[in-house]
Order: structure tokens, then C-alpha cells, then sequence
């Protein structure tokens, strides 16, 4: 009972017990729909006035009893598919609940709702489908898009989040499957930052799979074609972000979402300064990296102008950090060019260097320098030529931070920055395990997904800090969408590494956390979105007034929350009103 004790204190903060709120339904109607049910919390007078009499048990519970419920079930199944498919099946019947449910034990349920079981809920998507959640636009339906949108029930959509299913997570190409990921997503724009969930659209669009194995699959649930990579393709994303302006209005959020590299980059450039858009692979983790260096500054004492940086992965989410990482340099006064020498990369043909045979992307040129010399073949290689202070993996590749580069890692720094960011787990460069043993301790370390707390040797306990975007992109989005900005600034994504680094006291530090507990990310949220109302506010960037005067009271005031509505109908008397003729 604590625990819902301190829900209510943490989630529902000055809300009162019940709201009004209209609705039109009644009876079987109002429990089929999730944004309504309340299973067996309607209360006597709706069931008498509603048509619901009879069609509930008769007792009528809280929904602290239903939460309970729903935990000790969840408590009772071990297996994470499972536990993903009972919590959808929960969104699917009772919203509110389900959030409740999520935000109760978020550190322990967001493993489950994003990665990593989301990635494997991808994969199997074809045999845990149960209802269809989102909106699914083919390339067949170039030229109907607008019409598209108009079957979504919701019209007052704010946030949109987009995939193409080409690269989910560090699992390739899925297809329809990735459909998971834009739902999961717009699970945590409500849990984390309290966006209402009626706003959020996710989207999946198929133009066809490369993967040969879901081809092959009856029960893929896409279109049977090779990935259309033709004009028609190109098309086909302009129609769309057109529709949706043009449905929704031009500052509707658009996040995109787990497109390949050659299109991630692309389309950022595109469509930029048309809508108000980001890319979470880009800029989302870079934000949630640069957050967790700016915290590892702290402990090491060094400014991030003295860091040398070597990336292993060359694609987008490394390209976006390291660019982020060059704008905070330069916020501290170093040139943009010194800045980019300070970081290098190394991807699947060695490092990116001047003159090398293995051609490079247009994206990657600022960050190919002169060789450093003869004899750099491996990681290991680069390491010991280059002596990094930190080491960043984001090549979705599995364990390629090997013993040896985490001992040499150790050798050339007092405390070295050693950051695994690829998902899911099983893609991580190495294991909280190893980088804290092999340095005895005195690594700094952050993963993608997440790792369990760490004992060394000495009895000391060390907690691996989780450098998850949804420390990010709940509250960037929550701040745009309530500001009215209509183009997002790289420089929004730097001012919210820095508040997140801020959000992490000298204790937290001191177990090894470059992140705070993922139990705080409701706060967490709301203090990004905050400081970037002000922010875009102070640069002139937002569009909603009149300015809100007190900024933290505005984000506060719109935050939803999973209290139950009343759906009775406003009853009130007319006291003193006679309904008789007046008689002289």
C-alpha cells in the first residue's frame, strides 16, 4: 500500500479524485473502449445511468485494488514476451490502468514496453498480433494518404511518430513489424512526460522488406515485395508529412523513427526547417550520450574540450552525438574544426581516414582525418594509437569492446569513459560486468538497454548508468508541442543534454550512475520540458501565445493524468425557479 501511497504523491500531484467528463456512449460501448473503460471502478449511479447495470460484477473496486491485481499477475509471469503481451492487452482494455500500472514501476516495466523486449516483440509480431494499434500506409496508397487520415478516430492529434521498419533497433529490417516501435515510443511520450494518449499517432510505412526470412513468412503481415527504393518512395514520405500538416496543422510533431541510415540523414536535411520534425536515432541519442558525458565530466573533473572521443560505428546515432558533442566544444569556446579533430570513428572497414580504399558517406566527411600512422587494423589498434578518454559503441554489433579494449581502456585513463549503446542487450558492445571488473571499478559506464548493478571484488556495489532517449524525447516533445515551435534546433537537443546532466545529485554519482533512476523520469521530464519552454521562449523560437508567464505552472497544468473520469451526466438543481404560471 506505500507504494500507491507514493504514486499518488509522485503522479497525481493537486488532482482531485474524479473529473467530468461528457460522453455520448452508453453501456457495452463505454467498457469495449479503452479511453473509457473503468472496468469494475464505474461507480452505482453510472452503471444505473449509463446501461451498465448488469453487464459488471457487483462490487465496485478502485483502481488501487485493480492495479494491485494487475501487478501480483504480472509478478506471477516470468518470461518478458509475456509479460509485453499481458501489458498490452491492458492498454487495450482500460488506458488509464495501464499507465497507472506502467508509471507504478517504470524502472522495472519500460524494459518490457521499449527496448529491449520490444525488439523481440518485432520479431514476432506476426504471432503475438492480437488487435491493431496505429496506422499502417502502404505505397500502394500514394495519392490517398489525406483519406488515410481521416479514418483515425482522433482529431486532435499533436504528436506523430513515424518508422519505415528498415532498421529496428540493432535488428535490421522488419518491415510492418517495427510497427512496435512507434507504439512503444508513444507509450513513454505519456508515462514519461504525461502527453495525452488521444494526441499520439504512431505510424508504420511499408514500401516492402529487404528480409528475405518475413518474405518467405505466412503470417508477415506486410506487403510480399523487395524494399521500394525508387522516386516512388520519395513520393510517398512527402505526401505523407504533407497530409499531416495539413490534417493536424504545421506544428504537429513528427518523429521519425528507425529509418535506415541513408534515409535517417536524408530526411532530417529535408524536412527540417519545412516541419516541425526530429530524428530520435540522431538526435535523440545524441542528446541522452552528450548528457551522460557532460555527468562524467563531473566525476573525472575534465572539460569536455579535453576529451578525445573514438566512436565505434560510423552511422547516424554516432554521426548525431558526435555533432552534439562538437556544439558543446564550441559552447565552451573551441573552434568547430579543433573540435572535430578531438573525435574519431571507427566502423566495419577500419578508421575513417583520409585516402583509405572503402569509400565514405557525404555524412561522414567532416569527421575523416589524416591518418594517424601505420598499423591501425583493429579497435584495439586504434585504441592504443589514439589513446581515447572515452569510447562510445553504437555498431549494433554485439560484444567488440573486448577484454583487451577495456583493460588497455583502463590503462590510459584514471577513469574511463567506456558507453555501450547499442540495442538490444544482446547487440551491446561489452557488459556492465566486464567494464567495471576489468578496470576495478573505476570506469564510467552506460549502456543502451539496461544491466543489473554490478558487485566488484571489494564488496563494492556500483548501479550502470542507462543511457535510454527516453530521458529525451518525452520532454522535447512535451515543450514543442505546448511552445508551438515549428522547427526544432539541434540547439534544443544540446539544452536538453544539459538539463538532463543537471538532474543527478553527488550521490547517484558516486554509485556510478550517469543517469538518474528511471523511477524519476516523470520529473526527470518535466524539469526538460521546463527549461526548454524557456529557452525556445528566450530565443524566440515558439509561436503559442500569450507567453505563459510562469512556465513550470504551465507544463505542470497540462500534464495528464490517470485518474478516472466521471462519465455522469451534470445533474444540478435551479433553485427558486417556479414552473407554475404566475397568478395575480
Amino acid at each position: 500500500m506505500m507504494m500507491l501511497c507514493r504514486l499518488r504523491a509522485s503522479v497525481r500531484p493537486g488532482v482531485s479524485v474524479c473529473r467530468w467528463a461528457h460522453t455520448k456512449e452508453k453501456g457495452k460501448p463505454l467498457m469495449l473502449n479503452p479511453r473509457t473503460n473503468k472496468g469494475m471502478a464505474f461507480t452505482l449511479k453510472e452503471r444505473q445511468i449509463l446501461g451498465l447495470q448488469g453487464l459488471l460484477p457487483p462490487k465496485i473496486e478502485t483502481q488501487d485494488i485493480q492495479a494491485m491485481r494487475f501487478q501480483r499477475n504480472l509478478r506471477k509471469i516470468s518470461d518478458p514476451l509475456q509479460k509485453y503481451i499481458y501489458l498490452m492487452g491492458i492498454q487495450e482494455r482500460n488506458e488509464r490502468l495501464f499507465y497507472r500500472v506502467l508509471m507504478e514501476d517504470i524502472e522495472a516495466l519500460m524494459p518490457i514496453v521499449y527496448t529491449p523486449t520490444v525488439g523481440l516483440a518485432c520479431t514476432q509480431y506476426g504471432q503475438i498480433f492480437r488487435r491493431p494499434k496505429g496506422l499502417f500506409i502502404s505505397i500502394m496508397d500514394r495519392g490517398h494518404i489525406r483519406s488515410i487520415l481521416d479514418n483515425w478516430p482522433e482529431t486532435n492529434v499533436k504528436a506523430v511518430v513515424v518508422t519505415d521498419g528498415e532498421r529496428i533497433l540493432g535488428l535490421g529490417d522488419l518491415g510492418v513489424y517495427g510497427m512496435g516501435i512507434p507504439v512503444g515510443k508513444l507509450c513513454l511520450y505519456t508515462a514519461c512526460a504525461g502527453i495525452r494518449p488521444e494526441s499520439c499517432l504512431p505510424v508504420c510505412i511499408d514500401v516492402g522488406t529487404d528480409n528475405q526470412t518475413l518474405l518467405r513468412d505466412p503470417f508477415y503481415m506486410g506487403l510480399y515485395q523487395r524494399r521500394d527504393r525508387s522516386h516512388r518512395y520519395d513520393e510517398l514520405i512527402d505526401e505523407f508529412m504533407e497530409a499531416v500538416v495539413d490534417k493536424y496543422g504545421q506544428d504537429t510533431l513528427i518523429q521519425f523513427e528507425d529509418f535506415g541510415n541513408h534515409n535517417a540523414f536524408r530526411f532530417l536535411k529535408k524536412y527540417r526547417y519545412k516541419y516541425c520534425t526530429f530524428n530520435d536515432d540522431i538526435q535523440g541519442t545524441a542528446a541522452v550520450a552528450l548528457a551522460g558525458l557532460l555527468a562524467a565530466q563531473r566525476v573525472v573533473g575534465k572539460p569536455i574540450t579535453e576529451h578525445t572521443v573514438l566512436f565505434l560505428g560510423a552511422g547516424e546515432a554516432a554521426l548525431g552525438i558526435a555533432n552534439l558533442i562538437v556544439m558543446a566544444m564550441m559552447e565552451e569556446g573551441m573552434s568547430q574544426a579543433e573540435a572535430r579533430k578531438r573525435i574519431w570513428m571507427f566502423d566495419k572497414y577500419g578508421l575513417l581516414v583520409q585516402g583509405r580504399e572503402e569509400a565514405t558517406d557525404i555524412n561522414q566527411e567532416t569527421f575523416v582525418h589524416p591518418s594517424p600512422g601505420e598499423g591501425v587494423r583493429s579497435f584495439l589498434d586504434a585504441v592504443n594509437v589514439l589513446k581515447p578518454t572515452a569510447i562510445i559503441g553504437v555498431a549494433g554489433a554485439g560484444r567488440l569492446f573486448t577484454h583487451d579494449v577495456i583493460k588497455t581502456m583502463g590503462s590510459l585513463n584514471e577513469r574511463p569513459i567506456i558507453f555501450a549503446l547499442s540495442n538490444p542487450t544482446a547487440k551491446a558492445e561489452c557488459t556492465a560486468e566486464d567494464a567495471y571488473s576489468l578496470t576495478q571499478g573505476r570506469c564510467l559506464f552506460a549502456s543502451g538497454s539496461p544491466f543489473g548493478p554490478v558487485t566488484l571484488e571489494d564488496g563494492r556495489i556500483l548501479i550502470p548508468g542507462q543511457g535510454n532517449n527516453a530521458y529525451i524525447f518525452p520532454g522535447v516533445a512535451l515543450a514543442v508541442i505546448l511552445s508551438g515551435v515549428r522547427h526544432i534546433s539541434d540547439m534544443v537537443f544540446l539544452e536538453a543534454a544539459k538539463t538532463l546532466a543537471t538532474q543527478l545529485g553527488e550521490d547517484e554519482l558516486s554509485q556510478g550512475r550517469l543517469y538518474p533512476p528511471l523511477s524519476n523520469i516523470r520529473e526527470v521530464s518535466l524539469q526538460m520540458a521546463i527549461k526548454v519552454v524557456e529557452y525556445v521562449y528566450t530565443k524566440g523560437m515558439a509561436f503559442r501565445y500569450p507567453e505563459p508567464v510562469d512556465k513550470e505552472a504551465y507544463v505542470r497544468s497540462v500534464v495528464w493524468n490517470i485518474n478516472y473520469d466521471s462519465f455522469l451526466p451534470d445533474i444540478y438543481d435551479w433553485p427558486g425557479v417556479s414552473h407554475s404560471p404566475i397568478v395575480d
